[in-house]
């Protein structure tokens, strides 16, 4: 599967379904930004194969744990991962000597926003597989990621037309499909419906659904529905803490935390 080629040391263990073993998880973590506490020793734990919700209001933290959990964080300036560990199917990614483009090619991210490049929709695909040297075969690689994303069929006859005259839901998949062709293994989302219309928010919601048999997919969202109809887990989030996770039932369905309870059923948030 496109997921699995990463370091041998690091292939992913075979087992029940049912057992969902953590691909990716936060021990202790504490984060600044210019000195100001971010996160305060949030510990998460992401299921293999699953889908993860990172809920909670605006300003609690949940973009900046994503972007820690892939070291996108330290792209920004004055942001410090002061205390704690990501581990990566255990190899800690801060301190265990695993480059920062090795990271984020493993765990891939979908911005808020779509961004496609200024080129052509073939060479948005293939650009970072290119940057990894994973591209050898352009129009068959790109085809192949363009069908994952349900979007070959509409854009088969004009791959060397610029990506921006897409749609957004459509710029949007298309950046899904350039994130999968660095062959990650867990795929992070920042919102990624959030710019869209509801018959795009539809068909990416779906495509989550489906990889989530290939990846282990984390999505930050502030949409309780959208958890609901995606989510086999969550992490609930207040305050740069992490102060509630679990099972979607016991989330999202019956909560039985006081804080999640009130910003589920829309007391708080």
């Amino acid at each position: 599967m496109d997921n699995l080629a990463i370091l041998p040391h690091l292939q992913p263990t075979v087992g029940p379904a049912t057992a969902a073993p953590c691909a990716l998880e936060a021990r202790g973590l504490t984060v600044s930004y210019s000195g100001a506490v971010r996160l305060r020793e949030v510990s998460a734990a992401f299921p293999r194969h699953r889908v993860t919700a990172i809920l909670g209001p605006s300003g609690c933290g949940k973009s900046t744990l994503l972007k820690t959990l892939n070291r996108t964080l330290e792209l920004t300036p004055g942001a410090r991962v002061e205390a704690g560990s990501v581990l990566l199917d255990g190899l800690d990614v801060y301190r265990d000597g695993a480059s920062a483009s090795w990271v984020r090619a493993h765990a891939g991210m979908l911005q808020q926003k779509p961004a496609p490049f200024p080129m052509s929709i073939l060479d948005n695909v293939l650009f970072g597989a290119r940057y990894h040297g994973l591209a050898r075969d352009p129009v068959n690689d790109a085809r192949h990621y363009l069908e994952r994303v349900g979007l070959w069929g509409e854009v088969k006859d004009r791959l060397k037309s610029s990506a921006l005259a897409l749609s957004g839901g459509q710029q949007q998949r298309l950046c899904l499909a350039r994130t999968l062709a660095v062959r990650p293994s867990i795929v992070l989302m920042d919102e990624p419906c959030s710019a869209l219309d509801p018959r795009a928010t539809a068909v990416i919601e779906g495509l989550v659904r489906e990889l989530a048999h290939d990846y282990t997919i984390v999505i930050v969202t502030h949409n309780i529905a959208q958890a609901r109809r995606v989510a086999a887990h969550c992490v609930f989030m207040l305050d740069g803490e992490a102060v509630a996770s679990g099972p979607r039932e016991d989330m999202l369905i019956n909560p039985r935390h006081p804080t999640v309870r009130d910003f589920v059923t829309g007391l708080v948030g």
